[in-house]
This record gives C-alpha cells, structure tokens and sequence, in this order.
C-alpha cells in the first residue's frame, strides 16, 4: 500500500470518450452479464470471491469475476486501462491515488444508488469516507476496510536476546533502547526495520511529535516543521543506530518479508499483515502486537481500501449495485469471519479477532481507532508521497540533515499542492 505509481495524462485526456461508454446499454433484469471485480492483496482474494459468490447468489444474473494483479501491475494496469477503455468494471482504490481518476472523469457516481439502497454512511468510520471525498458532491465508491497501525514483534527474538516485551506505555526512547538490545550482526538479527515508508512509519511519529504533514488548509507543506522533524529524526536515528537493516538492503528485501524470515525484532505496520502472518507456520507462533510507542501524544495514521467502479462499465446497473454489497454488512462478515482485513463496516471486529484466536493482542489495532489521525492526501498525493525517496533517502543514510532533506521535500511537495 506505499509503493509509488504515477498518473498517465492520458487518463484524463479519455474522460470525454469514457464518458460517452456510461451510456451503454442497461440490462433488463433477465440478463445475465458479467462484470471484472480487480483486487491486489494475495491473501484477501480468497474472501473477495466468497464475496463476489455470494453477491451472485442474491443477484443470480450478474457474474462476478475477480481479476488478481500483484501490486506494480495492478497499478499499471488500471492506469492503461483507464485510458484505453479496458479497466475493471469495480476494482480496489486508494484515497491517496483517487483524485487524477476523479477529476478525469473515470469513476463511476454511485449517489443514486447510495439514495435509492438507504445506505447508512454512519456504519462506516467517517474518517476514511472523508479521505475519498473529492468535494465535488458525488460519491464513487465505499470503503470495505480500514487500518491502523501497531509495532508487530518477534518473541523469540526478545526471548534470545534476553529483552522484556513492549509494555502498553512504552516511549521513543524505550523503542529506541529497545531496538539497540535486540539487534545481533553477527546473526544478521537487526532490532527493526526502518525503511522510508510514510503510512507504517514516519507519518506515525510526525502526528505523534505533534506536527503535520500538510497544512490544515491542505495548500502548504509543514513536513519541514520542527515537529515534523523530530517525528522524521525518530527513524533517522534508528538508521544511525545500525538498528535497522540499511536502505539498500530494505530495498533488495521488503521490511516485511524480512520479518517474516526471523530477521527483525520489531516492525512499525498495519492490521493489514495480520492474516499473512497469522498463517505463516514458521513465524506465527512467535508474533505479537503492541501499541506503537508515544512521543509527545498518541498517534497513527488510519486509511482503507475504497470500492469503485469505471465510469467506462457497460454494465452501470449491475456495477453499482456490486459496490454496495461488497462494502456491505454480509460482505463485511465474510472479511471478518476469513481474517481477511478489518472490515470498514460497523461490527466487524471482534469476528475479525476470533478469525485469528492465537493471536492474542490484536485489540491493540481496534483502541488505536480513538487516536487515530487521517492518512494525508491532499492534491495529487500518489505524486508527491511517490517523491519521499528522492528527498529523504540522504537524511536515512546520514548524507543529508534532516531539516535540509525536508525542507527540499516541502518545496517539492508545494509545487504539486498548487497544481489545480
């Protein structure tokens, strides 16, 4: 969910075209369609076709099919697709990738049957429905999830290195200390992993030092605050420390997969790996959660996963009407009851809990709800979070001051802002 993709122009360039596609023909009820649901996430597609299944059983006319591309293709894909006419009738969206498909006319408005259905937009946590709003009174999709973030641990890790579990009150500096004592270099055993990622990472520590990633006015960068620095600085350090695998090396092997593979102590991320982990044999047993550690307050970021549809499906009917019920209450049970990821939908979370009974902390990503800050995505946010390598890269290998590093990457980040 943090990896960068850009916005072909000529996705915007088709809208008049694609426009023109929404006018095809509506089927009679009697008619059987199919229509292409796209998803990424390996180990939710499983639940996306129960989903899809049991949307056919009410809808006996309309075949869901479920088109799974792994995470830089499916981005591509979309993105030709959209502008060639060939994207998936409803496929997965994020909030900080929707504004160029919105603003090119590419996504489908659901309002009318959002209106006509009675759907309660109560049931759903407001925070991330804000996220998707682009302020021009329609509305494309639903979400079906919604994360938070946590610190996932090794016991066998800690238990090796003779070092005491995170407790519920734990600090920076404990974090800190903490990643110190468990980091082994003789047994390629490093206490976290540190990689540039803005939504498991640095945005956390940002909120929780008490800065801003964007003004409140979403116009200006403050990633150049002193604040901001300081929640910055908190990853910066644990580079310097030697705590944290190198860039080079995050880069070669994912913070995740190194954690998988019993080489990271602790590892800052989403609900969203909860499954993955849960069913990993050679790891399960020894995965823990605790609540990510507090700077000046409590703070992580929360997003999800949006249902939408194209604008361009020669199917609107049957599409909007899949929309509905894959961000619905019986799909939301099916999320839950398979572990598949934290439904959106009201309810879902003690059954998303009982899907993995072994792990016992999972509560950890539920409290973390009422500190909760809204992921940044203000104006082209797919185009300047796609630029945090390119300006942060030297402050993690100690090449580059912070304040220098993000002071270069707010003037980079202001330019996209101004774009209309």
């Amino acid at each position: 969910m943090k990896k960068r993709w850009l916005i072909a122009p000529a996705i915007v360039a088709a809208a008049a075209l694609l426009t023109a596609c929404t006018s095809g023909s509506t089927p009679s009820s009697n008619e059987k369609v199919t229509i292409t649901y796209g998803v990424w996430a390996g180990t939710q597609t499983p639940a996306m076709k129960q989903i899809a299944a049991a949307f056919t059983k009410e809808n006996p006319n309309i075949t869901v099919k479920v088109e799974e591309r792994p995470w830089p293709e499916y981005w591509s894909t979309l993105q030709t697709g959209a502008a060639g006419g060939t994207a998936p009738d409803a496929f997965w969206m994020l909030a900080q990738n929707i504004r160029p498909y919105a603003a090119g006319g590419q996504l489908l408005d659901i309002s009318d049957e959002i209106k006509k259905e009675n759907v309660d937009l109560s049931k759903y946590p407001k925070a991330v429905l804000d996220l998707y709003n682009q302020g021009d009174g329609k509305i494309y999709g639903l979400p079906k999830d919604f994360d938070t973030n946590a610190v996932w641990f090794n016991k066998a890790i800690f238990d090796k290195a003779g070092v005491a579990y995170p407790k519920a009150d734990w600090t920076w500096d404990d974090f800190r200390a903490t990643a110190k004592k468990l980091t082994n270099a003789a047994a390629g055993v490093w206490g976290v992993a540190a990689p540039i990622d803005y939504q498991g990472g640095y945005y956390n520590t940002i909120f929780q030092a008490g800065g801003q990633v964007i003004s409140k006015d979403g116009k200006t960068a403050e990633i150049d605050s002193p604040e901001a620095q300081a929640g910055i600085k908190f990853w910066t350090d644990l580079q310097a420390d030697k705590s944290s695998p190198t860039l080079k090396q995050l880069s070669d092997t994912e913070a995740e997969t190194m954690f998988e593979q019993g080489k990271i102590g602790m590892y800052m991320s989403g609900a969203y790996w909860a499954l993955q982990l849960y069913n990993n044999k050679a790891i399960a047993s020894n995965v823990d959660i605790a609540p990510m550690p507090t700077g000046k307050k409590q703070a992580t970021v929360t997003s999800g996963i949006e249902n939408v549809g194209y604008a361009g499906t020669k199917h609107p009917d049957a599409v909007k009407k899949f929309l509905i019920f894959a961000s619905g209450k019986e799909a939301a049970d099916i999320q839950a009851k398979t572990g598949a990821v934290l439904p959106a939908y009201e309810g879902g979370e003690a059954e998303w809990m009982a899907a993995m009974p072994n792990f016992k902390n999972l509560q950890v990503f539920i409290d973390a709800k009422k500190y909760s800050v809204p992921l940044p995505v203000q104006g082209n946010a797919a185009e300047w979070q796609g630029d945090q390598t390119k300006y942060l890269t030297g402050a993690w290998n100690g090449t580059t001051s912070v304040a220098d590093a993000t002071k270069q990457y707010a003037d980079a980040i202001d330019k996209v802002l101004a774009q209309k």
